[in-house]
């Protein structure tokens, strides 16, 4: 069986989707990529394989971590795209503000994406988000502070909250870790 097939199909699936999420055309990242539109097309449908400078790149034209365009793990080809295993979640973002994150959702091709979020004990996010989605967070454990535009909520295992194109910031001033799940429409990741 070769595994290289399930992890390219991914990764060109997931960079097509990631620059239709941004509203980008192929000619705008090109361009930007000083790449040929036809040689971007490829790596889309997993017919060329960029290299790592070429992902470095990529993933700064789209505003990703480098490690979510190449962290893809070896699925069995009758999982790939159906099921996430514990154990192959993609990690995302570099953890440096205490928030480790996982994707649950197979791939990037839905309207949304499913993401694992472990909130490390006395951490914050250091600037305040705002993006162009709709977010809906469940909490599995732990308390977590919430800023979404000028209210201000704690939420635990249990709670829900959602986040409609304002502006937020979390923080977990507690002294254990708190985890939640995200419903992200469209796909930031």
């Amino acid at each position: 069986m070769n595994n290289q097939a399930p992890q390219s199909a991914t990764l060109g699936a997931d960079l097509r989707a990631l620059r239709k999420a941004r509203g980008l055309t192929l000619t705008e990242i090109a361009t930007r990529l000083e790449r040929s539109v036809g040689w971007l097309s490829q790596v889309e449908r997993d017919m060329s394989d960029p290299s790592i400078s070429d992902l470095r790149q990529i993933a700064e034209c789209l505003g990703v971590p480098m490690s979510m365009l190449f962290a893809h793990a070896a699925v069995p080809v009758d999982e790939k795209g159906y099921v996430v295993r514990a154990g192959t979640r993609r990690p995302m973002g570099s953890g440096e503000e205490g928030l480790i994150e996982e994707l649950l959702s197979p791939d990037l091709t839905d309207d949304f994406e499913m993401v694992h979020s472990t909130f490390e004990p006395n951490s914050k996010m250091q600037t305040p988000a705002n993006r162009p989605t709709q977010e809906v967070g469940y909490m599995i454990s732990g308390r977590l502070d919430l800023t979404i535009g000028s209210r201000v909520f704690t939420v635990g295992p249990g709670d829900s909250f959602r986040i409609k194109h304002e502006t937020y910031q979390w923080s977990n001033p507690y002294d254990e870790h708190a985890v939640a799940i995200w419903v992200i429409a469209p796909p930031v990741y």
